[in-house]
């Protein structure tokens, strides 16, 4: 297992999530992702596809005027 980081500020909804969906199509299953935002609606978006889409939210939380979520690759 590997872990990753993913820059998504500065990128206006839907681009987190397809940013996300980008990445973590380039990993393995077990990797870590972590998703640094600053649309705060990803804080919402990036959970719901992770649902639909079999990963797993490990943790996710606002810092600084920032949404920071951690996704286990399923």
């Amino acid at each position: 297992m590997s872990h990753f980081t993913l820059d998504a500020r500065r990128s206006l909804c839907p681009m987190p999530v397809i940013k996300t969906q980008d990445k973590i199509a380039e990993l393995q299953a077990g990797d870590t992702l972590e998703v640094t935002c600053t649309d705060p609606g990803a804080l919402s978006d990036i959970p719901a596809w992770c649902r639909i889409n079999g990963h797993i939210v490990k943790e996710s939380h606002e810092k600084n005027d920032e949404v920071v979520i951690t996704i286990q690759v399923g």
